[in-house]
């Protein structure tokens, strides 16, 4: 009973801050799950199998508002989708105690960008090209790190002069296919997935998902993504430091 509260608990604080910010929902439970002692295939394949109830509650709710753009999340969905499946089925394949040390890393760097992201402006840009190449390289990177889409995606888009409500709708709305893809490629390849952590997951960021939107109204998101890219940083230089012992053992 008490593993199964953290699990709310993870799921509470990486609804609260992908709800306020956009993303970091996948990076947060997989640096988390990480630092429980997950291998990266169990950890992605929860995170993506949480993330299909989380990811429906909020592309719903984007479209409800008119938050969502039509034409970018087409262009991002198949790219997504494919990568994502990619992604599951090298993840499916790989020894997890070999490249959890570079998942570890990648989170690192996640972090530090995230936190870099906190302190600088981007100037408008448009951006209205090569999305098929991000929206493949965002599904197979949140895939393989188990997070990754939102701050890959979302992130570009903002900095190249989107317009940020449609940018974090329609990419949200486009996460739920690319995370159901993933899910039925972990599962069609018989990736394990701890239910009680799904189920602990996904209540908690049902408990969370209208305070982050109200965060996302009240607090300043450099703050928000300052704080979150800390966590992501220390608990994922835990995780790598911990992972460098079991790779050379």
């Amino acid at each position: 009973m008490e593993s199964f509260l953290y699990y709310v608990i993870v799921g509470f604080i990486a609804q609260i801050v992908d709800g306020a910010l956009g993303m970091a929902y996948g990076l947060i439970s997989t640096t988390l799950l990480l630092s429980f002692g997950f291998t990266p295939l169990t950890a992605s394949t929860t995170t993506h199998a949480a993330e299909c109830f989380t990811t429906a509650f909020s592309g719903l709710a984007h479209h409800q508002f008119g938050n969502v753009n039509r034409q970018l999340l087409v262009r991002l969905l198949i790219p997504g989708m494919v990568g994502a499946a990619i992604g599951a089925f090298l993840l499916s394949n790989l020894n997890g105690d070999k490249i959890k040390p570079f998942i570890a890393l990648y989170l690192m760097v996640m972090g530090l960008i995230i936190i870099a992201k906190a302190f600088k402006e981007f100037p408008p840009r448009s951006f209205l090209h090569h999305l098929i190449p991000l929206g493949f390289f965002g599904g197979l990177i949140d895939v393989l790190g188990g997070g990754g889409w939102g701050p890959i995606v979302s992130s570009t888009l903002l900095a190249r002069g989107h317009d940020a409500r449609t940018t974090i709708g329609s990419v949200n709305a486009c996460e739920f296919f690319v995370v159901i893809t993933a899910s039925l490629a972990f599962f069609l390849s018989g990736s394990y997935v701890g239910w009680n952590v799904v189920l602990g997951l996904a209540i908690g960021g049902a408990i969370a998902a209208p305070i982050g939107a109200w965060l996302c109204k009240k607090m300043p998101h450099k703050y928000l993504m300052f704080i979150v890219g800390c966590l992501i940083l220390v608990l994922s230089l835990r995780t790598f430091m911990s992972s460098l012992v079991d790779y050379f053992a």
